[in-house]
């Protein structure tokens, strides 16, 4: 276990400076920060200090090493639009992003392990065909659209909920949430519905073939045998069975979630870190763009490198992997 345990730490690692490398590049050549931060009155000589205080007449290894190691300690520099420490901008737009990927991830599961368990049993029916189709029309729909849909019924037509912005929130120490009030809730329901139809749609197909799959196992046949009601039939023993897949895909999910919330954030004038992107990337703010970059494939490394361990616990033979 302890060889798995460092195989997929390294793995993970290298994966990260793979990363790290990737921005660093994007922050050295998409831009001069020295042009960015100074305005055009400033003199020859100032911009020359300003970038050997930056570090920029350093070689190209001393710079990479130098934007690692203050990226492991959380230091992506000053951002060129906005003035201020990218580290504390991210923190400030980070609980948005969170909360809406929370609530999108909550809908996912609720309406999602339901209508899968439905479409199996009702298999060859005409209503979990419909849903089936449905469900094909839900993951071909692009999020832009659907949000913009939602906007036109919702907000413009029926006037019901909030079409942009978060709402009122509240301050909880450095945290700021807009849970704990009406228009927060209100102003969140939207995006949340948009971000997560696609992965309702996942979820949804996955539990119906799972579903289908413990069905046809004998321990179910057994179950059904000896007079088992339907209800716990399905609900309690075959649901269980499928549950595996579906907390590990949910999971690995919750990293697209927050990397692909940038264009729901866009179109619902969300203030989370996608719109933050969004804004890094028409202002060309670099110092932004690579830490977001960094942040979220952090995120996509950490969940899978998690999603592993947990299977290498349950399943020994994974470990020989």
């Amino acid at each position: 276990m302890l060889v798995f345990l460092i195989k997929r730490i390294g793995n993970a690692v290298l994966v990260m400076l793979a990363v790290a490398f990737l921005a660093f590049m994007v922050f050295r050549f998409l831009g001069d920060p020295v042009e960015m931060m100074m305005n055009e009155s400033a003199t020859q000589v100032e911009r020359a200090e300003l970038r050997e205080r930056l570090g920029l007449n350093a070689s190209f290894v001393e710079q990479y090493a130098r934007f690692v190691t203050r990226a492991v300690q959380g230091d992506f520099g000053i951002s060129w639009r906005n003035q201020q420490e990218v580290i504390g901008l991210i923190g400030e737009r980070f609980p948005a992003t969170f909360e809406l990927v929370l609530i999108a991830t909550i809908i996912s599961l609720v309406v999602g392990i339901p209508l899968g368990v439905f479409t199996a049993i009702g298999r060859g029916r005409w209503w979990a065909e419909a849903l089936q189709t449905t469900s094909i029309i839900g993951v071909s729909l692009l999020s832009f659209i659907v949000g913009i849909l939602l906007i036109l019924v919702f907000s413009v037509s029926l006037g019901w909920l909030p079409g942009y912005g978060r709402g009122d929130t509240v301050q909880l120490g450095w945290w700021s949430t807009g849970l704990l009030t009406r228009s927060g809730r209100a102003a969140l329901v939207l995006p949340a519905v948009s971000l997560s139809l696609f992965q309702i749609t996942l979820v949804m197909r996955l539990v119906r073939a799972e579903m289908l799959e413990t069905l046809r196992t004998d321990f179910i046949k057994f179950a059904r045998a000896r007079g088992v009601p339907a209800r716990a039939l399905h609900f309690r023993h075959a649901l269980k069975n499928c549950l595996m897949p579906v907390v590990t895909m949910t999971a690995m999910q919750v990293g697209n979630l927050i990397a692909f919330a940038l264009v729901t954030e866009t179109v619902f004038q969300w203030p989370g870190m996608g719109m933050l992107f969004m804004q890094a990337i028409t202002f060309v703010d670099i110092p932004v763009m690579a830490a977001y970059l960094c942040i979220v494939s952090f995120i996509f490394v950490a969940l899978n490198t998690v999603v592993d361990l947990a299977y290498a616990l349950i399943d020994p033979r994974l470990r020989a992997a």
